[in-house]
């Protein structure tokens, strides 16, 4: 229920997704049309909702005195009137969250038509101003410098269909934990980095003079000839951390650099890793530390992670002490991604790759086959991007880096390949996943990344998991939009509409060919176009009557429409029979109507 008349919602823009998408729409009072020949002359531009195509909306804006700034009932008067002027059916649609009217203007109206329109709203000395509802697109192409190179995220043959994802989610308000070697400055992604950890406590493994600390930036790792093993050579340093860290959530839309898979999250880097490698008990606390557990001697995590990236790993089957930390790290809601190793070998021998409730990521070559390196079989569960520099470098994985071959020095970026790379596509998908889906589970968050991948365009010897992942796919799916979450799914496409502070409405979905009950997480999606959500109460009802709340009503909550999927544990109902999806509207002055809905068991 509203509080007052003023409708005070936030209006959500695409520009999330990209600041260039948007140019600056007009605001300036237009001088009264009166006559046909001045009606003709309203641009193209105020009419057309893309270059060629007619609006099919309208936004008006009215002065702050006149009555249609504040009243509804009045804004679709005034449609009404306007459009019996012009010769159309104009229908005022709802309240944007600036105040203005979105008004309908009907369909197969013409650009005349439409200019017709739009000079009757410009000669009334109440509306401030009235512009046409523009199509949007998502910016498939970043504008940073080298994303052409970045073959992985886009490419048909083998890359893992980034762009269609950043139309729905770009992993806003999701903090990504990077287990690894930690960070070396980069201005191409130190806006999303976070506080992190150094959880090396060996000095000499740490090669920053000190034990743990709260300072996870990155010395270097290089090794002298000898240093970690008899017959080793002597390594510059990797750097590996902060490449990591970039293909998860480089800065985008820069001008500058890569593109990050999930460039609206955060990362926080946890250092493991330093000279010679690093041990299982430093990560087993990371993995605590980044999931919101607690770790002793170590102040509280205020950048819990949902994701978790470990793109390391060692010989041996997975330890108990570290299978333990992993499952509390998920029992507490964090998806943990892990690579599946780099010895062309079966990734049963190797951990993390073989722990349980772990994603685990082989590599895919550009040209979609299993990588000649990437660790195979019936433990890896997806495949990704993770590339072959072996014998073109642009074959690789770009990302960024340190040119320092001993301690930092200039930022750069650079070619790597490595099941190391093919984990952080999958841990940035996570996030994206999460992002435009917080209430997704660890589990759901696999399956789906599994149910939505595609079949590898080369070949697979010993297994690579469900496929090759495609992110676009996968995050239609959990948000709603598309695809398939994991199982099957039954809809009603039925529009019903909810009457203005009445009665409930029901809609109905009859499910048959299922056996036993329902999931203990089942999928409800739900589409409703409202133009004050925070009126609604939306429950589900079980065939057997018992019901479900999914949304309660809240003053608050003066946003439009609720297009969501909610996860219901209905393991104790009957799966067969007939589900209602029950909506209320319990608080006057806002209409809507519901869509369409879904449940996926």
């Amino acid at each position: 229920m509203r509080t007052s008349t003023s409708l005070r919602r936030k209006l959500i823009s695409v520009a999330a997704v990209s600041a260039a998408l948007f140019t600056a729409a007009t605001t300036s009072v237009a001088v009264a049309q009166d006559s046909p020949t001045q009606e003709a002359a309203v641009p193209a531009a105020q009419a057309e909702a893309a270059p060629g195509t007619p609006a099919e909306r309208l936004i008006v804006g009215y002065k702050s005195g006149a009555a249609e700034a504040k009243s509804n009932k009045a804004a679709e008067a005034d449609a009404a009137a306007k459009g019996e002027e012009a010769g159309e059916d104009l229908d005022f649609e709802r309240r944007l969250g600036s105040g203005a009217a979105l008004v309908d203007l009907g369909e197969n109206l013409s650009r005349t038509d439409v200019a017709d329109v739009v000079a009757e709203y410009r000669a009334d000395p109440q509306v401030a101003y009235v512009v046409p509802d523009r199509l949007n697109k998502p910016l498939a192409t970043p504008n940073d410098t080298e994303y052409s190179k970045q073959w992985d995220l886009f490419e048909t043959t083998a890359g893992m269909n980034v762009p269609g994802a950043w139309d729905v989610a770009t992993g806003s308000g999701v903090t990504v934990a990077v287990i690894d070697t930690g960070y070396v400055t980069h201005s191409d992604l130190g806006a999303n980095i976070v506080a992190g950890y150094d959880f090396i406590s060996d000095a000499t493994v740490g090669n920053d003079g000190n034990g743990r600390d709260s300072n996870p930036a990155d010395p270097g790792d290089w090794t002298a000839a000898n240093e970690c093993a008899s017959g080793d050579p002597a390594y510059g340093s990797s750097w590996h951390g902060t490449h990591v860290a970039g293909t998860i959530a480089a800065v985008t839309n820069n001008g500058k650099g890569v593109a990050g898979i999930a460039y609206g999250a955060k990362v926080s880097p946890l250092r493991v890793l330093g000279k010679c490698g690093g041990y299982d008990s430093d990560i087993i606390d990371a993995i605590t530390w980044a999931s919101g557990g607690t770790v002793s001697g170590v102040p509280a995590n205020a950048n819990v992670a949902k994701v978790i990236n470990m793109s390391l790993g060692g010989g041996g089957a997975c330890s108990t002490a570290t299978q333990s930390a992993i499952n509390a790290a998920v029992n507490r809601g964090t998806t943990v991604v892990v690579a599946a190793g780099n010895s062309n070998a079966n990734a049963s021998g190797y951990s993390p790759a073989s722990c349980a409730n772990v994603i685990s990521v082989a590599a895919a070559d550009r040209q979609g086959n299993r990588s000649y390196y990437s660790n195979y079989g019936t433990v890896v569960d997806i495949a990704a991007p993770g590339g072959e520099t072996n014998s073109v470098a642009a074959n690789g994985i770009l990302s960024t880096l340190n040119s320092g071959a001993q301690g930092p020095s200039a930022e750069n970026y650079d070619y790597y390949q490595g099941t190391s790379m093919a984990a952080p596509h999958v841990a940035g998908l996570a996030a994206l996943m999460k992002s435009a889906n917080p209430a997704l589970t660890p589990a759901q968050i696999e399956s789906a990344i599994k149910t939505n991948s595609r079949a590898l365009a080369g070949t697979c010897s010993g297994g690579c998991g469900a496929g090759l992942a495609d992110a676009a796919k996968t995050v239609q799916a959990v948000s709603g939009s598309g695809g398939s979450t994991g199982g099957t799914t039954f809809t009603s496409t039925s529009a019903v509409s909810i009457p203005d502070n009445g009665s409930a409405i029901e809609s109905p979905i009859t499910v048959s060919g299922r056996s036993g009950n329902a999931p203990s997480a089942l999928q409800v999606g739900v589409d409703i176009t409202h133009t004050y959500r925070g009126d609604l109460v939306v429950d589900l009802v079980a065939p057997d009557g018992s019901t479900y709340r999914l949304k309660s009503a809240s003053s608050s909550d003066s946003a439009d429409n609720v297009i969501a999927t909610y996860t219901v544990n209905a393991s104790t109902e009957t799966a067969n029979g007939t589900w209602k999806l029950r909506v209320q509207d319990t608080a006057a002055q806002d209409t809507g109507r519901v869509n369409s809905w879904k449940l996926t068991f």
